[in-house]
Formats: structure tokens, C-alpha cells, sequence
């Protein structure tokens, strides 16, 4: 049975999903309700570097950092996650430790942490989202488009991207094993 909320969810790509967008993806699932639902995209890195993207708002020091693609909504709009909660008393956590930017200066505060050296703080930046009308991802979760499974912050930050999809499948694999992954033959 489907869940009211899929705030704090992962959606996994289905491997017969071919849309292009959303193609081996995980979708961090930030907001859910009757109005529809929006998350971001968090395995798809572009080439366009935090420090260009933000330079038209910020005088930022260069980083290595890279925007995300965050899903084929609203491309021009920037997204932020972190897991930092004292950045802004107005944040709830989406997960424990994976919080949604809501102002410039969190963007501003977490890059400049980052770049002062703050090794604790995880963040990533997207362009875009992705979005759903009412009752539409319903009908792509009943088609079998996506997987649900627990998000995590392990997952959301982690070191590398282009492993995320492989990484959050198999654990859905593991949650959803009917027989142990450690068979004991003498049991027979």
C-alpha cells in the first residue's frame, strides 16, 4: 500500500523507466501532498561549477563543487540540501541530516564553509527539479516506474554520484530479500 507522504523517500528509477530524465536515477523525495510532489534528482552532476552558477548572486571562492541536475522542472531555479540544522531555524529535516535550503544566505553560508574548510559540511546545489501533478506519480509508482526505499544521507552525499543508483537499488534489493543473503545449507 502506498504511503500518504513520500517526503524523505527515495524513488529509484525502475530499469524499464527510459525516460531520459529520470533514466537510472534516485530522486530524493522532498515534498509530497495533495497538490502533487517535488524532488531532486541527486546522481546527475552537470559541468557547470557552484561557483560560476551562483557568481551573477555571490563573490564566492572558486570551488570544485558541481551544480546538480536536479530534474527537468523549473531549470533555472537553484535548490539547495545540507546537512547542517543550525544554517536555519525555519528547516525541517527531510531526513536526519539532509535539510532543504529555504534562503540566499544559506546558499551563501554553506559555500563559504565549504570553502573555508569546513570538512563536516555535506551540501549539493541543483538546477532544476523534479516535479509531479496530483495523482501522477501515484500512477508511475502503480506502473512499477519507480522503487520506494527509506532516503538517507549516506546515500544523498555520497562521494560518488554515478554509483548512487547501483548503491540505492541494491539496497532495495537487500530490504526486500525473501530469502536470506547467507543460505545455510545444513538447514535442509
Amino acid at each position: 500500500m502506498l504511503q500518504d507522504n513520500l517526503r524523505g523517500q527515495f524513488l529509484i528509477a525502475g530499469k524499464g523507466l527510459k525516460d531520459p530524465n529520470f533514466f537510472k536515477t534516485v530522486v530524493l523525495m522532498v515534498e509530497h501532498g495533495e497538490q502533487g510532489a517535488m524532488g531532486l534528482v541527486v546522481n546527475r552532476p552537470s559541468s557547470v561549477g557552484v561557483s560560476h552558477a551562483l557568481s551573477e548572486h555571490f563573490n564566492l571562492p572558486q570551488t570544485e563543487d558541481l551544480v546538480f541536475v536536479g530534474g527537468p522542472v523549473e531549470p533555472t531555479a537553484l535548490f539547495i540540501i545540507h546537512n547542517d540544522p543550525e544554517l536555519d531555524s525555519e528547516e525541517r529535516a527531510v531526513v536526519p541530516d539532509v535539510y532543504v535550503g529555504s534562503s540566499p544566505t544559506v546558499f551563501e553560508n554553506i559555500v563559504r564553509e565549504a570553502a573555508d574548510g569546513n570538512h563536516h559540511l555535506r551540501f549539493r546545489i541543483f538546477s532544476g527539479c523534479a516535479g509531479w501533478s496530483p495523482g501522477q506519480l501515484e500512477g508511475e509508482l502503480a506502473r512499477g516506474d519507480w522503487q520506494l526505499h527509506p532516503a538517507n544521507s549516506q546515500i544523498t552525499f555520497h562521494d560518488d554520484p554515478y554509483e548512487l543508483w547501483e548503491i540505492a537499488l541494491q539496497a532495495y534489493q537487500q530490504a526486500h530479500r525473501l530469502l536470506p543473503s547467507d543460505p545455510h545449507p545444513e538447514w535442509n
